[in-house]
């Protein structure tokens, strides 16, 4: 099912991309095909969820209009960050104990999924421990001491609190009031895993169409997914195209905004070089709003990124946006090249908590993770693979969450949502 080494023009010219292991394409969809369950996007969640009804036995078809990890999946940051993009203590605050015990149980699952993986397939994705949250202030420190024993007491003991002084050990800055290091978490090359689950999905029977864009999902007793020169009859649909699929679920998509983030990666950096930055070679992301995030890549290059644009727009220069970042932090690498510059898209929700739901008996959809992506979509794998054999208990856990539109609606929805990001990043500026 692929075509020898043809690298498709579609795919994005980031590091990740040029590094990729497999660069072969699968075929287009052309004809009609049936099968048990058809998922619509081979990034994360699409792949993590096929996956896993894979190993189940069931025939399942993916569906996607570019290339596997052509999202979010194969841009972004490669972090291995723990719970949602809204933590436990939000949720039970506006959704009640019960629902907050609920997601709690799942908050830690997505990095154990990965890991699995990443064993029993042995896929080789630069697979790294550890994650550190850094603080700018004293606040956001505050704020970290608080997290540690909110997670502490939902089961996750794997954590160590860093003075100002003792960050300094992980991370080759002045510019932190302190940090909490994440011993679960972790950071990978993305595209490479996402590559690796699916190559383990077709090695269990699974069929994964390229550069066939959908074009109608119909759902009933029998669904129908169509593109433009095939399509796929199937018990079950699973939508997950998240920021880069429109016009397919207007209803849910009109509750969610596809945003942008930018991401460089320096030239390869000597020993001593990435040494002095990241001794321990854990991954960082800030405490900021607008934070920045940063880690080694697996041949020693500074991968760094950071902002946000809402909507989005593709910056024209995104070195302009992120070199500035990468100075602050790491002021000794102005003479450092920088070899790849490129943006993704995410897709941000009111709440910043995953979009998820069924239309219908048969179609399912899951996305909006509201950039904690990465370990989130692997544990919704397993919720949706669970919930379309049946087991539903995890999967209503998420799709009872409340799914609000964003204030002044299509038009207005950026510009409002703009201002707000202004807001809270000014407020970290001063540091309250």
């Amino acid at each position: 099912m692929t075509v020898s080494d043809q690298e498709n023009p579609l795919h994005t010219t980031s590091y990740y991309a040029a590094s990729a292991h497999d660069k072969s394409m699968r075929s287009e969809l052309i004809g009609e095909q049936s099968c048990d369950v058809c998922i619509v996007g081979a990034g994360f969640t699409g792949i993590s969820t096929a996956l896993h009804l894979a190993e189940q036995g069931l025939k399942v078809i993916v569906v996607e209009g570019s290339r596997i990890g052509f999202g979010a999946s194969g841009r972004n940051g490669g972090q291995l960050v723990n719970s949602y993009s809204r933590d436990i203590d939000f949720i039970k605050h506006h959704y009640g104990e019960v629902v907050g015990e609920q997601m709690a149980a799942m908050a830690f699952e997505g990095q154990r999924i990965i890991r699995e993986r990443v064993a029993t397939y042995e896929i080789d994705c630069d697979l790294k421990e550890g994650a550190i949250f850094a603080a700018c202030n004293d606040k956001q420190f505050n704020e970290l001491k608080a997290k540690k024993a909110l997670w502490e007491a939902h089961g996750h003991d794997q954590l160590t609190l860093l003075s100002s002084s003792s960050i300094q050990e992980h991370i080759g800055s002045g510019r932190y009031a302190g940090g909490l290091l994440d011993h679960w978490g972790g950071h990978v090359h993305p595209l490479n895993l996402v590559l690796g689950e699916a190559k383990a999905f077709e090695s269990l029977g699974g069929v994964i169409y390229e550069g066939s864009a959908v074009t109608k999902v119909v759902e009933g007793e029998l669904c129908q997914v169509t593109t433009a020169k095939g399509s796929v009859t199937a018990k079950q649909v699973v939508v997950a195209g998240n920021a880069y699929l429109t016009g397919i679920l207007p209803d849910v998509e009109k509750k969610a905004m596809p945003c942008g983030t930018q991401v460089i990666a320096t030239e390869p950096l000597t020993p001593e070089q990435q040494k002095a930055i990241l001794p321990t070679d854990h991954c960082v992301e800030d405490c900021n709003y607008l934070l920045d995030y940063y880690r080694l890549s697996g041949d020693g290059r500074l991968i760094y990124g950071g902002g946000t644009t809402y909507g989005a727009r593709e910056p024209d220069k995104v070195e302009s946006l992120i070199v500035p970042k990468m100075l602050k932090t790491f002021p000794a690498l102005r003479d450092v090249k920088i070899d790849y510059a490129w943006t993704g898209n995410f897709l941000l929700t009111l709440r910043r908590l995953p979009q998820v739901g069924r239309i219908g008996k048969n179609l399912y959809y899951a996305q909006g993770y509201s950039g904690h992506g990465v370990t989130s979509t692997h544990l919704m794998g397993k919720v949706l693979a669970d919930a379309l054999q049946g087991d539903t208990e995890r999967f209503d856990v998420f799709a009872g969450l409340p799914q609000y539109p964003f204030p002044g609606g299509r038009m207005l929805r950026v510009p409002y949502t703009a201002l707000g990001a202004a807001y809270y990043a000014f407020r970290d500026k001063l540091g309250i």
